[in-house]
């Protein structure tokens, strides 16, 4: 890969990192802050799932926004807007207001709905070889978070005492504030980028006829349904973990090691997909996901936790490195925006259902009914994978005959 394109990897690495642990605040302890302000208690990851919610509504005009503004300039409003998310959310813990904090993690939605294109802004100035590297690269900025971001968010619950947790949602608006000056110091549009604008020959095609691709498909199965899954675990998991007679820094802690499973594979995922091969990658990370929803039905004890959330993320990983190379084959120069904001709104429309739904199967049913409702998911993103297998080997054998 050209050195600028790297570089400009490692500059979206950082902003990764404080994407994450910005995110990684809001996971562990908005679920809990929602449950204090909710009037009623069914609600209590409400305030969490409008994160997916205002991240689907911002996808698309973020697409078009980064294609026509430029993506530093687009990644700078979605660092603008955490920032305000960040300090809405404190001065709804000070009113003790929580539509007011629906707004606030409402806006740290629309820092997700900017941030999910680092790894698209990276993978589009690589060449076609090096994509899956250029993703993983900008994903390992989530290790540092990973382990930095729940332990920030059980340090500064009571930083700003007498208001509990306010603290670190002023920590999330500092996170957002240092996205803005790296991106504005540090970050350039890759020069590449303006060479591949002007196009590479082929008219685009119908959206229809771009999405019914079996490559898209896949990538939407891993990348939508591996994203939902995971969200739908991890929302109602420091509240499981409360439930089940653990402490809130113990569940800080497993969402941290449920952290370090999504990014830190990232340092040899890329190179894994190029070693093995996308389907076996694809089909090791839903394996995992699904033996994440093994071990927590096994057991409620805090190992169990820590496993089947480790377990969940390396799943992730694995799905989102493999689904995000394939959505990067998926469509032409011409076809660029509107594709990957059809895939990322689906992604974030399908997240938020399953965020939403998090709070509610857990209120009424249970840890174990959570669990449980894993299996079908996962079961359809394996056959949707399995289909676009057969189609690739399908053209590779009419290729061979011809």
């Amino acid at each position: 890969m050209a050195i600028p394109a790297m570089r400009q990897a490692r500059v979206l690495a950082l902003c990764q990192a404080l994407y994450t642990a910005a995110l990684s605040v809001d996971l562990t302890l908005t679920g809990l802050v929602g449950y204090t302000l909710a009037p009623d208690k069914a609600l209590a990851t409400l305030p969490f799932a409008l994160i997916t919610v205002a991240s689907a509504l911002t996808a698309i005009a973020a697409a078009f926004l980064i294609e026509r503004l430029g993506r530093r300039f687009a990644f700078c409003l979605g660092g603008l807007a955490c920032t305000i998310g960040g300090l809405v959310s404190v001065w709804a813990i000070y009113r003790h207001h929580f539509l007011l904090f629906c707004v606030g993690t409402a806006l740290v939605g629309v820092f997700q709905a900017f941030a999910r294109f680092y790894r698209l802004a990276a993978a589009d100035a690589a060449p076609a070889p090096d994509k899956p590297r250029a993703i993983s690269v900008v994903l390992t900025g989530g290790v540092v978070a990973a382990v930095c971001g729940p332990a920030i968010a059980a340090w500064s619950v009571d930083m700003m005492q007498p208001l509990p947790f306010a603290g670190a949602y002023l920590v999330v608006a500092a996170f957002g504030v240092l996205t803005v000056l790296l991106l504005a110091i540090a970050y350039r549009d890759p020069a590449s980028l303006a060479a591949t604008t002007a196009g590479d020959g082929l008219p685009a095609r119908p959206l229809g006829e771009i999405v019914r691709q079996p490559v898209f498909v896949a990538a939407f199965a891993n990348n939508g349904i591996g994203n939902a899954v995971m969200m739908f675990m991890m929302t109602a998991t420091p509240i499981a973990a409360v439930a089940c007679n653990h402490t809130i820094t113990q569940g800080a802690q497993i969402i941290e090691w449920h952290l370090v499973g999504m990014y830190a594979p990232s340092f040899f995922s890329g190179w894994l997909l190029q070693r093995f091969g996308n389907p076996v990658m694809l089909m090791s990370g839903i394996a995992l996901s699904a033996l994440a929803s093994v071990v927590a039905l096994c057991s409620t004890s805090l190992p169990a936790f820590y496993v089947a959330l480790l377990c969940l993320g390396v799943g992730w990983n694995f799905m989102f490195v493999g689904g995000t190379t394939l959505l990067a084959g998926s469509y032409r120069t011409a076809e660029r925006a509107r594709t990957q904001a059809a895939s990322e709104f689906s992604a974030a429309v399908l997240t938020a259902l399953a965020t939403l739904a998090a709070g509610q199967v857990l209120h009424h049913w249970g840890w174990s009914a959570v669990n449980l409702a894993v299996f079908p998911a996962l079961l359809l993103a394996l056959v949707m994978t399995a289909g676009w297998q057969r189609h690739a080997r399908r053209q590779q054998a009419m290729a061979v005959a011809a």
